[in-house]
C-alpha cells in the first residue's frame, strides 16, 4: 500500500494532509538561543507558552502568530533551510526524500507512539513560568 506522503512533496499536500505529518513531538516549540558571534543554535528545555507539555500541541494554534510573533509557520517557509528541525522531523525527512521513522503516528496509527516512543518533548520540556534565564536550559548545541 503506497500512502499520500510516499507519493506526495510536501507542496502538493492538501492543508489536512500537510497537517497529519506533524507527528506532534513539540521539538520545535522549544525555545533556541542563538549565539550572536557563531550564529551556532542552541536547543533548551524551555517549552513556548502556548505548548500543552502532556499533549506537546499547540493550545491556541489557529491563532499563534498573535500571541507569539516569532513563531514560524513551516508551511509558508523552504523546510530545507531550518536546520533547527531536529533530525526526526517528518518534515524535514520528506524534503530530504527520506522514509518517517517506525514510531510516527501515519505509521503506527497511534497518536501517542511520538510520546510512547519518547521522541516528544513530554519528558523533558519545563514551562516558561519554571524559567529565569533560558541559558541555564541548555541541552544542545545544533549544527
Amino acid at each position: 500500500m503506497t500512502h499520500f506522503w510516499e507519493t506526495k512533496t510536501l507542496n502538493e499536500m492538501t492543508e489536512d494532509e500537510w497537517e497529519s505529518v506533524c507527528d506532534g513531538c513539540g521539538q520545535c516549540c522549544l525555545h533556541k538561543l542563538q549565539d550572536a558571534d557563531t550564529e551556532q543554535i542552541a536547543l533548551t528545555n524551555v517549552a513556548c507558552k502556548l505548548l500543552n507539555i502532556k499533549s506537546c500541541r499547540c493550545t491556541q494554534y489557529e491563532q499563534r502568530l498573535s500571541y507569539v510573533p516569532e513563531c514560524i509557520p513551516l508551511r509558508q517557509h523552504d523546510i530545507t533551510g531550518f536546520s533547527w528541525l531536529p533530525s526526526t522531523c517528518a518534515y524535514r525527512l520528506l524534503s530530504q526524500h527520506k522514509p518517517l521513522p517506525d514510531w510516527h503516528p501515519l505509521r503506527t496509527g497511534k497518536s501517542n507512539s511520538v510520546h510512547t516512543s519518547k521522541h516528544s518533548v513530554r519528558h523533558i520540556a519545563i514551562t516558561e513560568a519554571d524559567c529565569e534565564d533560558l541559558e541555564d536550559h541548555i541541552i544542545a548545541w545544533l549544527d
